[in-house]
């Protein structure tokens, strides 16, 4: 405890240098720390807004402590690619753009789609002689002018033709070549790939004039509408998961800001290798977040509540990974004395902390203001 005395020894002077602006000899404004005894002036009392307070029972959520992403539906994620392939013409797209669904997103060149249209022309052409032919033949074969020979090879023909051309034409419509304009002598050396969902572009794999085949991965989009949390739970925990329980989440990569969501599928089975079932979960539309696909989240699912003495979570003060509260020793007309008191956290919800260190339960504790000395600390410790 002697590094908490040093703390509340400097947060005294630095009160005191505070205060000497507006009057040196005052003895109101001073604050010191004696045998860790930390002595506050009513003065500083007030203008710090500092409040006292008891321990009070408060309910506390049973949890399981989990972890997870966050993520989309499959049908939210689109990857992109060419049904064919090519050379990239224009990407005019860069990651983070919206796109609509319909959006053209990027455009190919091929020497080859000018010889795809050229054969379904060709083919649709000879389709209809072969379908005259076929009528033909079956009507003789009907007056007994023809043999059955003739009108099958005739059958045949204009049947396989006819396969042919519908292949081409799917083939055209896949690359977003209009059949009917190709029969219309327009052939194109150009075609287009457009965007099958709504969202937001979270991928590019290609440059302007590289070449794509089949296989290659053009560009991811994601729609973020129905984004949710994907949590991995242990075997023996997943027994007190519920369908509609609170869940409480937080990204500690970016915040420690805890943001609301609640159950909505729980998992039927259970990896033979990790024991762990995945537990679907919504966030909460009052969230402001921005919150991203593949982001790593803490979660706690609420599964039941309790009662603890606490006191409200302002009380505790963090120094260096070390919680304490200040115990209220004395008062009188001119000051308070407090005792800090270090303890253990047990667990923090809904704006209370309830504490694993028996505290004494007829104490009164400082319950609001302690933040500013733990700020004064900070200040402090760029000085030693």
């Amino acid at each position: 405890m002697n590094y908490i005395k040093s703390i509340f020894i400097l947060s005294a002077l630095i009160f005191i240098g505070c205060n000497q602006g507006e009057n040196t000899t005052s003895r109101e404004t001073e604050a010191h720390a004696d045998n860790e005894i930390i002595h506050v002036t009513k003065a500083q009392f007030d203008s710090a807004n500092m409040e006292v307070g008891r321990l009070t029972d408060k309910p506390f959520a049973q949890t399981v402590k989990t972890t997870g992403i966050i993520d989309v539906p499959p049908q939210s994620k689109a990857v992109i690619s060419a049904f064919s392939g090519g050379y990239v013409k224009n990407t005019p797209l860069l990651i983070g753009d919206k796109v609509s669904k319909g959006q053209r997103l990027v455009t190919l060149e091929n020497p080859e789609f000018i010889t795809m249209q050229q054969s379904y022309l060709e083919t649709a052409e000879q389709l209809s002689y072969l379908k005259s032919e076929y009528e033909r033949q079956k009507t003789m074969l009907e007056e007994n002018i023809t043999s059955q020979k003739s009108f099958l090879k005739a059958e045949s023909d204009y049947k396989t033709a006819m396969a042919r051309t519908t292949s081409l034409k799917k083939n055209l419509q896949m690359l977003n070549i209009n059949p009917d304009a190709v029969l219309a002598g327009n052939i194109v050396s150009q075609v287009s790939i457009f965007n099958p969902i709504a969202g937001y572009v979270t991928g590019v794999f290609v440059n302007t004039g590289s070449y794509v085949s089949p296989s290659d991965k053009i560009m991811e989009i994601i729609n973020t509408d129905h984004i949710h949390l994907e949590l991995k739970v242990f075997e023996k925990d997943l027994i007190h998961i519920k369908k509609d329980q609170e869940v409480l989440f937080k990204v500690p990569e970016a915040s420690q800001e805890y943001y609301k969501g609640d159950v909505h599928l729980v998992g039927t089975s259970i990896d033979p290798n990790s024991r762990v079932a995945l537990v679907h979960g919504h966030i909460d539309h009052d969230n402001d977040a921005h919150f991203s696909t593949g982001m790593f989240v803490e979660a706690e699912i609420v599964t039941g509540a309790s009662t603890a003495l606490a006191l409200p979570e302002e009380a505790v003060i963090e120094l260096e990974g070390v919680y304490f509260v200040l115990l209220l020793e004395s008062e009188n007309d001119e000051e308070y004395e407090f005792h800090p008191l270090e303890v253990k956290v047990k667990q923090t919800y809904n704006g209370f902390t309830s504490f694993e260190t028996q505290l004494p339960l007829d104490g009164t504790y400082l319950t609001k203001g302690g933040f500013v000395l733990m700020q004064v600390e900070g200040a402090g410790g760029h000085s030693h």
